[in-house]
């Protein structure tokens, strides 16, 4: 996909004609062996990295006038550093990767007219001083560098990650096969979030059609003509995502003990299914296979004209299972009573796997996590959050 982006877009060939060692990597452009002074007046070689800024698989005019640099901070030929370039030095990793040492800042009056226009510049401003001391030194080697593969999970490159700079981050989320069991309204919203993720395969596991009730709780805005093709849920939502990225796998099914090995490689499990007494045997499948998992909840209410209730989420690892027995109903009358009324609400369902998706998140260290909660509710006429079964509770 790297090559294709470099060959199909006019700026990013420009610099590889011109001899630039150029790839794209984890959503950045980078450029390599770009020489420059350091403090003791030795010619070095460095990296000069730029977020890429796309729209449809093509470049657009850089609104980000900054860059970052892998090396020592660039001198002048007397070992002076470039102090107006300097924005802020920090090692920190990009993604793919790339690993950088200082953010430089320079912006034109008209701005950057595009990436070859920015990247020569930038190099211009570093290597100019390194040629005044070894008059050979030049980044164009017209060495032809190694970009990307092409990308395993998504269909076009994840920009967004990169324009965060959380390209590293991100990679914390790459698990192999990820489940969604139950794709009505909380499990749908799980999945718009964890779309956007590099996990190579989501598999969707629900029997039910799509109905047109569904379309009201659950993102997107399907036709009428969609609705009447009467399609599986695991079948539309499969398709919906299919033009981001790859690895929807969907089964049109209701899991029970003759078809719970669907779940048996999977690294991690959203589950997000009504009845207490159908994930039982889901349940118990995840604990014997050592699988984690995370289960969602919403108990609302009529009051006496207008809502209450709780939503709840809660995680099962190998670490701690005992929370979820205690707090999730398998056919226990007096735990599914909470959750019996099935009021679902569009922005309650998108909250409640909100929060199964943060905390998804924390297991995975992409957030920080300084209580470790295995259950938390949410109460809507407080606004407030409970966290239980945290790492200090006995």
């Amino acid at each position: 996909m790297s090559r294709q982006l470099i060959s199909h877009n006019a700026d990013l060939k420009a610099l590889e004609n011109e001899g630039y060692e150029v790839a794209v990597i984890a959503g950045h452009l980078v450029i390599s062996n770009v020489p420059y002074v350091n403090a003791q007046r030795e010619v070095k070689l460095g990296h000069l990295v730029s977020v890429l800024q796309m729209n449809g698989n093509e470049t657009i005019r850089p609104t980000d006038h900054k860059v970052y640099f892998e090396g020592d901070h660039p001198c002048d030929k007397d070992g002076r550093a470039l102090a107006h370039i300097k924005h802020s030095s920090k090692r920190q990793t990009l993604g793919g990767g790339i690993a950088v040492d200082h953010m430089f800042s320079a912006k034109p009056k008209e701005g950057y007219q595009d990436y070859q226009h920015k990247m020569t510049t930038y190099v211009e401003m570093i290597a100019s001083h390194a040629r005044a001391i070894d008059p050979a030194a030049d980044a164009r080697t017209f060495v032809v560098a190694n970009s990307d593969e092409p990308d395993p999970v998504f269909n076009y490159t994840d920009t967004a990650s990169a324009r965060a700079g959380i390209g590293g981050l991100s990679e914390k989320l790459a698990m192999n096969k990820v489940a969604i069991v139950g794709l009505g309204g909380t499990g749908s919203y799980v999945l718009d979030l964890i779309a956007k993720t590099p996990i190579r395969e989501l598999h969707l596991i629900d029997g039910d059609d799509f109905l047109q009730h569904n379309a009201f709780r659950s993102p997107g805005a399907p036709s009428l003509e969609t609705l009447r093709e009467r399609l599986k849920k695991v079948e539309y939502f499969a398709a919906q995502y299919a033009p981001m990225r790859k690895g929807m796998v969907a089964h049109p099914v209701y899991l029970e003990d003759t078809n719970a090995h669907l779940l048996d490689d999977m690294d991690f499990v959203f589950l997000c299914v009504d009845s207490g007494a159908a994930k039982r045997p889901v349940v118990e499948r995840l604990e014997a296979r050592g699988i984690p998992f995370i289960d969602v909840g919403m108990g609302i209410q009529m009051g006496d004209d207008s809502l209450v209730g709780v939503l709840r989420v809660t995680t099962s690892t190998t670490e701690q299972r005992e929370p979820l027995r205690r707090r999730v109903g398998m056919g226990d009358a007096q735990i599914d009573d909470a959750y019996a009324t099935n009021i679902q609400v569009a922005d309650l369902n998108a909250l409640n796997a909100a929060f199964a998706v943060v905390r998804w998140k924390k297991l995975l260290t992409f957030y920080a996590d300084y209580e470790g909660e295995h259950s938390s509710n949410y109460t809507i006429d407080g606004n407030t959050i409970s966290n239980m079964d945290k790492f200090d509770d006995d």
